[in-house]
């Protein structure tokens, strides 16, 4: 289910309530996180999560206007799965400019290399959003969605030379992501 515009609080309304909210956002942040070393980082997305994205925006630039904060919904609301999906933020960290330039061009070819392991032993590869991806380097975040069939995830699988073949999922991610597939149906 996607983020509505009736959700979404005044950015002073939200300034007032914004530390317990980000608590709460943070918990919830934890087991979607998960890094595959040494330089990815899978940041799956939720209701809640995409949510406080929207609320940050709204504070930060004092939105008012309808339109802006209706663009702002929409905009964050595409990095939503859609039924059986998994949405995901991937942070590719690489301090060092230059090695991160390097690395960077070097995995052009990675988003066809991305996928989830499903619970039945499938796989999900990912999808990722086109306009990201130039033809001499990938961008350091990217956002991506996992097909999955209403199966949940236990292993995120790279198929790469650079990184370890799959990251066996924690059982409290597990849960995390099969809650979020959950919602994804309602």
């Amino acid at each position: 289910m996607k983020v509505k515009r009736h959700e979404i609080l005044d950015y002073e309304t939200y300034q007032d309530q914004r530390d317990d909210i980000r608590d709460q956002v943070m918990r919830i942040k934890a087991p979607r996180r998960i890094h595959v070393p040494p330089y990815l980082t899978f940041l799956f997305e939720n209701r809640d999560t995409i949510r406080y994205q929207i609320q940050e925006m709204v504070r930060v630039e004092r939105m008012v206007r309808e339109s802006d904060i209706q663009h702002e919904i929409d905009t964050y609301n595409e990095l939503l799965g859609d039924q059986d999906e998994l949405g995901c933020t991937l942070l590719i960290e690489i301090e060092e400019p230059t090695e991160r330039d390097g690395l960077l061009r070097r995995w052009v070819g990675l988003m066809d290399c991305l996928y989830l392991t499903l619970e039945d032993g499938s796989r999900a590869p990912a999808v990722f959003d086109r306009r990201q991806i130039g033809e001499e380097r990938l961008s350091s975040v990217q956002y991506l969605k996992f097909r999955t069939n209403g199966k949940g995830p236990v292993a995120i699988g790279i198929d790469h030379p650079d990184f370890p073949k799959e990251t066996p999922l924690t059982s409290e991610q597990r849960l995390a992501l099969r809650c979020d597939l959950q919602a994804s149906q309602s």
